[in-house]
């Protein structure tokens, strides 16, 4: 069996609604109600790569390939003087907690998004979620601020924490990120995903 990191596309909704499916169903990780099918999260990787990566980490062996976790890079805000700072996200199977998946699928996600020209990198988290949070600070990210109650599911208000954490200096003049086809022709990218993939634990 051999681990690897590699972009999504749209052929592989139906894997990550998949994984993602007891995120929405179990928990209140994720504020969505109803389980996005595999068309849907096809046509979200879709408009996610227009921007920015969206990672997957794949295990293959004699019965073809099984997805570990994704993380991804989106839109934060939609007005244009925005567009150098990128909301984050990782979900992991659960099934396949303790091998190092998140960190390592968080870290090249980070490292790529660096590359890319994005200043800046913010995540939300479901407050409590200390699993979440300790990836997040282990990575560099700072707590920034909580919105209270903002998010209602199974019965219960929550709360909405946030974690920032810059990715490159500030430039004076920034010059527009690289697209994500620009950005995995440099050889500093396969390099990012060669060594997150030897990080995950097999």
């Amino acid at each position: 069996m051999t681990v690897s990191l590699r972009l999504a596309s749209p052929a592989d909704g139906a894997a990550v609604a998949a994984l993602y499916a007891p995120y929405v169903r179990d928990t209140s990780i994720t504020f969505e109600y109803e389980v996005p099918d595999g068309a849907e999260f096809g046509r979200r990787i879709e408009t996610v790569l227009k921007l920015a990566p969206w990672l997957l980490a794949v295990e293959s062996g004699p019965g073809g390939e099984t997805l570990l976790g994704y993380a991804y890079g989106g839109t934060w805000r939609t007005r244009v003087a925005y567009r150098w700072v990128v909301e984050t996200a990782v979900y992991v199977d659960k099934r396949q907690h303790r091998r190092g998946i998140g960190r390592a699928l968080y870290g090249a996600l980070l490292d790529l998004l660096r590359l890319q020209g994005f200043c800046r990198a913010l995540g939300g988290i479901t407050i409590p979620n200390p699993e979440s949070i300790a990836l997040h600070e282990k990575l560099g990210f700072t707590h920034v601020g909580t919105y209270p109650k903002c998010g209602f599911k199974y019965g219960t208000w929550w709360d909405v924490g946030f974690w920032d954490v810059g990715l490159r200096e500030h430039p004076k003049e920034p010059q527009e990120t690289l697209s994500v086809a620009a950005l995995m022709k440099r050889p500093e990218a396969a390099e990012v995903l060669r060594r997150a993939s030897a990080a995950i634990r097999t």
